[in-house]
Parts: C-alpha cells; structure tokens; sequence
C-alpha cells in the first residue's frame, strides 16, 4: 500500500499528502518520501500466513470506558493474532493510530519490557480508524474498523 513516509521518525502519511511538517518529529515536508510498498497488506486476507498472522494488529473496540465513564472510547490493540516477539533483534517500534486517515497519535515501544500492544481513549465515536504498526524487521502492517 503506497504511502509517504518521513525519513526520520517513519511516520507515513496515508491521506495522499505530505504533511507540511511531521506531526510525530516536526520534520519538514522535504523530508517525506513517497513509496508504492510504504505499507504490508496480507496476500489473502482469508489465509493470513503466519508472519501476517504476526504483524497485523488486532483492534478491540470497547464503547464502554473504565476511566472516563462519558464520551470516552477505548482501543485496544496488540499485534498480531500470534503475539509479535519483543526482543532486542525483533520487535514493534511503535504503533500509529489515525482517524478517517488523519494521524492522531503514536505509543513507541521498547523490546524486553513491554508487551506488543496499546490502548486509547477516544472522544471520537465514528469515523474509520487505522492502526499501523512497524517492526524492526519486516515493515509496516495496517489494519482498519469503523468506530
């Protein structure tokens, strides 16, 4: 899936455009480039493979939050069906959400220490969400839901 990524920080802008600056790093918009395979989708979505089976997040939608009780949210995501491995040579780097295609936040990950996975708390109750993750070894991986 084509998108335009950042040379810095890898944030990729999936709405056609290059944002004026990152919204994650504040690089400028020279520093965006466009690439055809920006972003992995799985050959069959019917036959995930064990590595797509590794490296596409799974959404769970809650509408009912414990924190904010109203106008909250939650999503959580963890990646992959077969949990991904968080190890120093193999890991996620960070999980991006986005809303109707416009980024709204990003949870950087560490190996060792932390578990492949995150939650938000949204005021938004409609819209398309899309959560891309990034491994260190085998690229970003999409995944998309209505709210």
């Amino acid at each position: 899936m084509k998108g335009l990524v950042c040379k810095v920080c890898k944030f990729i802008s999936i709405n056609g455009t290059a944002p004026d600056k990152c919204p994650v790093c504040g690089a400028p918009q020279s520093a965006f480039e466009e690439k055809e395979d920006a972003i992995k989708l799985p050959k069959d979505k019917n036959n995930l493979s064990d590595l797509e089976k590794k490296h596409i997040p799974v959404i769970n939608l809650v509408k009912k939050c414990g924190l904010i009780p109203e106008g909250c949210e939650d999503v959580h995501v963890k990646m992959g069906e077969i949990q991904h491995p968080m190890q120093p040579e193999h890991y996620i780097l960070h999980i991006d959400f986005y809303i109707d295609k416009e980024f709204i936040s990003r949870i950087a990950l560490t190996p060792d220490k932390l578990n492949p996975a995150g939650a938000l708390h949204l005021k938004a109750n409609k819209g398309r969400l899309s959560v891309i993750e990034l491994c260190n070894l085998h690229g970003a991986w999409i995944k998309e839901t209505d709210l």
